[in-house]
């Protein structure tokens, strides 16, 4: 076989001129890959031929693999691939998390990395970050199955990430006693379903992962097939690295480097254009500009680099740049935007919350972004866009982010490197979304802050006080708009200018629209948040009481305020005690099911882990605890409250 030739090529270069081998394998262009399909199509199979076909693993590994053959009673090359590679098992096996298993090999032509992930739909997340950095995909079929919901849905996530190359492996031929029939009518399935997603070509064999079919060259068991094979395939395909290079420069700043007060240099992966000593660079999101001075490496200096290539950009002047930020062509920037629409993977067991602030890192920026009720979901068999208010796990939807300042951005079908990001739950710090940007929406780039000439310090002056906003929150009967009420006395009694804002009120005029659910009561904060953001700008002393159940939430509007006017009074109650006072009779409905999404029965209540004042309900008064809270407050907002 010719591989097998090329195997004892290398084997004589190495044996003859070990550094004449290593330069050569360091100039082969290197191609990312991922093998994706359905359960059990044989994508570890697949892979373990690749790598046994190619003369690439140890021979330690070939042992065990032998010895293990022989065992199950196969014969020659009739091995179990997939004992060497498969992921899924190795995550059951060890106990722990492996997102994607990567596998190195290398032919005489080329150097491969390949991403193996499970099939199963709910490891979808692992396909995701594995196509994420592929140059082509390997779709694989059941010869016997057709194709499948979890085909589409893999073929739907790689055109989707932008994956160039499409290689469709109908596998397991043998067992179909290598039917020309089948084979077609697959292909004509798969090219139905393509050309319905926006793939336009891809590259059908018929192959045996385990019997080693159109892997390294020709069957003689499918002489009707003309077309490459596999390895042939993967040696050849352009990878096409020129066209990052052929787009205006932009790298995001990973670490600002700073050895010495002599040197301030800008490190990152170039994720486009070319760079020279002398051209003129502006720094984003702020727009500040200056020129390349140096292209520092640990080689030395270069007279040019490109994408893909990690280099400490040092600049003429003295700018403000710092991590997250993109260093780009003066005269073709990248775009800047605070709102987007993004198309998302979701990938968490718990549904996304719309409104809920989660963690979004593109590049090397993380800001907090707040994801909105999706557009629409979309139907991976149909296609079809499907309403819904939620994304769950696996779903591919479509809606509007918004993050807490201006990003530097391209959409993601021009630049996977400034497009693309994920999102992680600030209280677990799990990855829960991969997503890409879009466009920016256009409110973002007309919509501006209107100079203001008295400020919100002139209006507190003029009130003679500090805003503040005093933030009550505890279970329902806790006593909050009890003791908020008593609070807004005495301070109206001392000539404070307040305003109480409580959860049942807001919920008669500006709420009315929202229900229960944790997406609606995270809307609710919201709301109240601005609102209560816009009278301390005002100059109030602004008290809100609601229950508030998330941390999250409070955070937000706790990050909304200027440091420490955001003041958090937890009123603790015992769920049982609360229940018992049942002033408004809703723990007694909620019991008989009347009423759905109640906190502390159907619905989690997260208690403040640090707040600013803490009232046990079982052991103070009202009285005695408004009492405190003023005192409190005086004491640390003196001498002006």
């Amino acid at each position: 076989m010719a591989t097998q030739d090329s195997s004892y090529k290398v084997d004589a270069l190495i044996a003859q001129d070990i550094e004449a081998y290593l330069d050569q394998h360091q100039n082969k262009s290197l191609l990312r890959f991922i093998t994706c399909g359905s359960v059990d199509d044989g994508k570890s199979t697949l892979i373990g031929r690749l790598l046994y076909d190619s003369k690439m693993i140890f021979e330690d590994q070939l042992a065990a693999l032998e010895a293990d053959s022989k065992r199950v009673g196969t014969q020659g090359q009739e091995i179990d691939f997939a004992l060497l590679v498969d992921g899924l098992a190795a995550e059951r096996e060890q106990g722990i998390t492996i997102d994607v298993a990567y596998r190195f090999f290398a032919t005489e032509k080329r150097k491969f990395i390949v991403a193996d992930t499970p099939g199963h739909e709910q490891y979808t997340r692992n396909m995701v970050t594995g196509a994420s950095t592929a140059d082509l995909a390997v779709i694989l079929i059941d010869a016997r199955k057709g194709v499948l919901t979890q085909t589409r849905r893999h073929s739907f996530l790689a055109h989707l990430i932008g994956i160039r190359h499409i290689v469709l492996a109908v596998n397991k031929m043998d067992l179909v006693g290598y039917s020309q029939d089948v084979f077609d009518r697959i292909v004509a399935d798969y090219a139905e379903f393509a050309k319905s997603i926006g793939i336009e070509n891809f590259v059908p064999m018929p192959i045996s992962g385990f019997k080693g079919d159109n892997i390294t060259g020709p069957s003689a068991n499918t002489p009707w097939y003309t077309g490459p094979s596999l390895i042939g395939h993967l040696e050849s395909v352009d990878i096409d690295i020129d066209a990052d290079r052929a787009r205006p420069f932009a790298m995001a700043v990973q670490w600002v480097n700073r050895p010495n007060l002599d040197f301030r240099g800008f490190s990152g992966l170039i994720a486009s254009g070319t760079v020279k000593p002398g051209d003129p660079i502006r720094i984003l999101p702020s727009g500040r500009t200056s020129t390349i001075s140096r292209i520092v490496t640990m080689d030395g200096d270069l007279d040019e680099a490109g994408a893909g290539q990690s280099v400490t950009l040092t600049l003429a002047d003295e700018v403000d740049c710092s991590r997250g930020d993109v260093i780009a062509a003066a005269d073709h920037p990248p775009q800047v935007a605070d709102q987007f629409q993004a198309t998302i993977v979701w990938m968490d067991d718990e549904a996304m919350l719309p409104g809920r602030a989660y963690w979004m890192k593109l590049g090397a920026r993380t800001v907090s972004a707040t994801v909105q009720q999706p557009k629409y979901a979309i139907d991976v068999n149909t296609m079809a866009e499907l309403s819904v208010k939620t994304l769950g796990l696996n779903d591919i939807g479509v809606a509007e982010v918004y993050t807490d300042r201006d990003i530097a951005f391209e959409p993601y079908a021009d630049s996977h490197a400034l497009g693309g990001f994920i999102l992680i739950d600030k209280t677990t710090n799990h990855t829960v979304g991969a997503g890409m940007l879009d466009y920016a929406l256009r409110r973002s780039q007309n919509v501006h802050w209107q100079a203001i000439d008295i400020t919100r310090e002139a209006h507190a002056a003029q009130k003679n006080q500090r805003p503040r906003l005093l933030w009550f929150t505890g279970l329902s009967g806790s006593g909050k708009s009890t003791i908020a009420n008593l609070v807004e006395k005495k301070l109206y009694a001392m000539g404070k200018h307040s305003f109480l804002l409580d959860g049942d009120n807001i919920r008669h005029g500006l709420n009315k629209d929202l229900g229960f659910t944790d997406a609606d009561r995270i809307e609710n904060i919201r709301r109240v948040g601005e609102v209560a953001k816009l009278m301390t700008d005002a100059g109030l002393i602004v008290l809100t009481a609601f229950i508030s159940p998330f941390r999250a939430e409070r955070d937000i509007v706790r990050a909304m305020m200027p440091e420490g006017e955001f003041f958090e009074i937890f009123v603790d109650t015992p769920l049982e005690v609360a229940e018992a006072r049942d002033v408004k009779g809703l723990y007694k409905k909620a019991r008989a099911g009347q009423i759905a999404n109640f906190t502390g029965i159907d619905s989690p209540y997260e208690p403040p882990e640090n707040p600013s004042l803490r009232i046990d309900t079982t052991t103070t008064s009202p009285e005695d605890a408004a009492e405190a809270i003023v005192e409190a407050i005086m004491g640390v907002w003196s001498p002006t409250l």
